[in-house]
């Protein structure tokens, strides 16, 4: 049998798992597997909001692809386009060289970007929580903030630099605000001419419930404990302009504040408007098999396909969570074997388990298997949840070492200034324009068809 060609775009959830899966189905002789990565390394991005709060360090996360892998050529760079009809996927690697990067199948999980709108002001100052530097740069922004308040005389300014919104009321953006309320809390010792009153966390969101997907009990549960911490949700509202010091909302109520962060959803990976396929909301439609129909050789998972909810039905798609992604992946890779082997596909189908949603120290709230817990208890499922899904035992046992050390010892609220020379809005660490238009992808491409 001739080898065949397996490209894998994206390392999340959904990619890594795959490739993972694809290792130990196919021997060397069945199959060349190349894996495209910007970064060498599996981001577990639940626990961003741990690294953005210094409760657990950046490479606590970030599950190294080198190590994990066996034999799997890893291609250091991003996917720009992919040409379906030439089997050709467009790469630049890390050092702008863009390659052509043929195949015979292809699984295309390039994950998710977050979401924005038309806001004036929101690429220029807003702050996302999707990768490593985000997460890094949003820390050391909170205790400048503080830093600078604090060494300020000009009353305008500390109230502006004190002053910390969040936008999206899903589990992200709560779980954002919960940690980093906890971080500004405990630093207000270290800062004595701040005043207490004026450091202060918002949430904004459009739904007229927070974390709707938890259900009407725990979502007003988690309002509670915000609530009791001082922290200001404000429903049925969003944001129209972003300044430098201001947030305006749609209320007309103008804040004075330097940190906008923006959790209000997310879209699929702009790679999925190069191929020129039907899309569902932007996502690519694919079958039940997670194939894209019409194309058997081509297979979508993860944050950036519409993969049918068979276990909903009526029409439903998957949500894009990780508990999802994980689960597809071995779909996606027993039918790519199945592919090359010429034998019939799967269908994915997944029963839900439920939300985990950590709120820092001993607060969560979680709803595993339909059953409602907060507190205590439900910081323990939800703790014991993510150390089950780190996918190594280095990984857990840095995250559990943690999330030991900073119950003991606690935050030393260091600012490490790594990323001083960047923005850190949503424009700057995303990368959302540096994808090919569907000409510049026929112009890349013409040699190989």
């Amino acid at each position: 049998m001739q080898q065949s060609r397996v490209v894998v775009v994206g390392a999340g959830f959904a990619g890594f798992e795959t490739v993972r899966h694809l290792e130990k189905s196919l021997s060397p002789q069945d199959a060349d597997i190349t894996l495209i990565s910007p970064g060498g390394y599996m981001l577990y991005l639940p626990l961003l909001p741990h690294v953005a709060a210094g409760v657990i360090s950046s490479r606590s996360i970030a599950v190294p692809l080198y190590r994990m892998l066996k034999r799997t050529h890893i291609v250091p760079g991003g996917a720009i386009g992919v040409d379906l009809d030439a089997k050709v996927c467009v790469v630049r690697k890390i050092t702008g060289e863009v390659v052509n990067i043929g195949y015979d199948h292809i699984v295309l999980s390039p994950g998710s970007v977050t979401r924005t709108f038309d806001i004036p002001g929101l690429d220029k100052y807003g702050r996302g929580m999707k990768n490593l530097a985000e997460a890094v740069s949003l820390r050391d922004h909170v205790i400048a903030q503080l830093e600078l308040a604090n060494s300020s005389s000009d009353e305008s300014e500390r109230r502006s630099r004190c002053q910390f919104v969040v936008v999206g009321g899903g589990y992200a953006g709560v779980e954002t605000a919960a940690c980093l309320e906890m971080v500004t809390s405990s630093a207000l010792d270290h800062f004595p001419r701040l005043d207490p009153s004026q450091v202060r966390w918002t949430v904004v969101d459009v739904a007229p419930r927070l974390m709707p997907e938890l259900g009407e009990n725990l979502g007003r549960a988690a309002l509670e404990i915000l609530a009791r911490r001082g922290v200001d949700v404000r429903l049925e509202t969003s944001v129209s302009e972003v300044t430098e010091d201001t947030v305006t909302l749609t209320t007309g109520e103008v804040l004075p504040c330097r940190t906008l962060v923006w959790t209000a959803g997310v879209a699929a990976s702009p790679l999925i408007a190069t191929l020129g396929a039907e899309t569902v909301r932007g996502r690519l439609a694919v079958g039940a098999d997670l194939a894209v129909p019409g194309r058997p050789e081509v297979f979508g998972l993860g944050d950036a396909a519409a993969v049918p909810d068979l276990d909903k039905g009526d029409g439903a798609v998957c949500p894009p969570t990780a508990q999802y992604a994980m689960r597809q992946a071995k779909i996606a890779a027993h039918n790519v074997v199945a592919a090359i082997k010429g034998k019939p596909y799967k269908e994915f189908q997944h029963k839900d388990l439920g939300l985990v949603v950590d709120l820092g120290g001993t607060e969560a709230v979680a709803r595993p298997l339909g059953r409602e817990l907060r507190g205590l208890p439900a910081q323990a499922i939800t703790r014991g949840y993510h150390l089950m899904a780190l996918p190594s035992f280095r990984a857990r046992a840095r995250v559990g070492a943690g999330w030991a050390m900073h119950a003991v010892a606690g935050d030393d609220f260091i600012r490490l200034g790594f990323l001083a020379g960047r923005t850190g809005s949503l424009s700057d660490f995303e990368g959302a324009h540096a994808y090919l238009s569907r000409e510049e992808m026929a112009q890349q491409t013409r040699g190989d068809r």
